[in-house]
């Protein structure tokens, strides 16, 4: 399996960014969740988004409101969709996959770096 992340760069503060992420080698009733998580420098890996097969959603308390995440399950890819961005966003980005057998998969991480 392997998760293709796309869409991270440079933007100033206020400025928005979409992150997509395709999913290959699973076929798409085998993936239960697919999400979004980052890292900070010096910082654990936190989760800022995931949404279920069926459109459920759950964001992390500051992304919400601003945030936005979505999935296409023909396509096996889920977007995030990043508006009103701080510079405390700031972080690498990984797409996640949970499958219906429990094995969770991880992107190669994208950078977003957002400027005061």
């Amino acid at each position: 399996v392997q998760l293709q992340a796309s869409g991270g760069g440079l933007v100033r503060a206020g400025g928005s960014l979409r992150l997509s992420c395709a999913a290959s080698g699973i076929i798409s009733t085998s993936i239960a969740r697919m999400g979004w998580y980052h890292q900070g420098s010096g910082k654990q890996r936190e989760l800022v988004a995931r949404i279920t097969r069926g459109g459920s959603a759950t964001y992390v308390d500051s992304a919400k409101g601003r945030f936005t995440i979505s999935r296409d399950n023909a396509k096996n890819t889920v977007d995030l969709q990043m508006n009103s961005l701080k510079p405390e966003d700031s972080a690498v980005y990984y797409c996640w996959v949970y499958s219906t057998y429990d094995h969770v998969y991880w992107g190669q991480g994208t950078l977003v770096t957002v400027s005061s």
